[in-house]
């Protein structure tokens, strides 16, 4: 019994360049799922979001959220005996990611941050 038995939706999550995507392709190499990635690669706010944050975050991630619920709305269709599915990107982190940008360049942000980590991960 594999473990994709129990968990049909696996998902490799981290900070950036800790290797998700890595990790994940590995994972879809190895046993027989399919792979779904978030395509930065196609992000054309990236770029810019990395020279000015505060100025390029919310088109950047609202680019990831278009992208990432056209790929949920694809798996909504998906019949019954489907592969199972790893992924390099969780959909639920979109809010954290942007209350972290909102408040990130002030010293109270960065407290509301921790807060906001804290209050999630439990």
């Amino acid at each position: 019994m594999s473990i994709f038995n129990k968990f049909p939706y696996i998902v490799v999550e981290g900070p950036i360049g800790c290797g998700k995507t890595t990790l994940a392709k590995m994972l879809a190499d190895k046993f027989p799922v399919d792979y779904l990635s978030e395509k930065a690669e196609a992000n054309p706010f990236l770029p810019r979001f990395y020279q000015d944050a505060q100025r390029y975050a919310l088109p950047t991630q609202l680019f990831f959220l278009f992208q990432r619920a056209n790929q949920m709305k694809d798996l909504s269709q998906r019949d019954m005996f489907a592969k199972p599915i790893v992924a390099d990107f969780f959909l639920e982190k979109d809010a954290l990611f942007a209350l972290s940008l909102i408040h990130i360049c002030t010293p109270q942000g960065l407290n509301h941050l921790h807060c906001i980590c804290s209050c999630t991960i439990r």
